[in-house]
């Protein structure tokens, strides 16, 4: 019996939603570390990665979202169980908070040497980021598991 090509089993086995989702995923806590270490150096190198890396992930999330849905829609037929409902609600959330980040750091450049109202919010912003996509993450998990235990969620 022929193998198939490496191409072919790619083309069945590919799963574009969990490539999508852990890109934009795995870029925030990046960049949470980034700010973590901007902060207590003022290095503002630090500071120009989490700007650059809050844009990738703006770019990035609508991918992970339509991906998710689509599976969503095709595997598990658009069911809404709370699971479901939770990560629609969790993506809609991060990409709120990343539009805001990158409107504030592209808009106020200087957010990180300011005093003021508007730092603090960049600050909680890209802050906040990470318990969504950890949740997110735990989420598609649970899925994932479930799926593979050939469990319904």
């Amino acid at each position: 019996m022929a193998r198939p090509s490496l191409w072919q089993d790619m083309k069945k086995t590919l799963l574009f939603h969990a490539i999508a989702a852990h890109f934009s995923n795995g870029l925030i806590p990046v960049a949470v570390l980034y700010l973590m270490l901007a902060i207590p150096t003022g290095n503002s190198y630090f500071e120009h990665t989490v700007a650059h890396l809050m844009v990738i992930t703006l770019i990035a999330i609508p991918a992970s979202f339509f991906t998710g849905v689509h599976d969503w829609k095709t595997k598990y037929k658009g069911a809404r169980a709370p699971i479901f409902m939770k990560k629609l609600k969790l993506s809609g959330i991060l990409f709120t908070l990343c539009i805001l980040a990158v409107t504030i750091r592209l808009s106020t450049p200087d957010v990180m040497s300011a005093d003021g109202a508007l730092h603090w919010l960049y600050l909680l912003l890209v802050f906040s980021m990470l318990p969504v996509v950890t949740l997110l993450g735990h989420y598609g998990g649970k899925l994932s598991a479930q799926s593979r235990q050939g469990g319904k969620s």
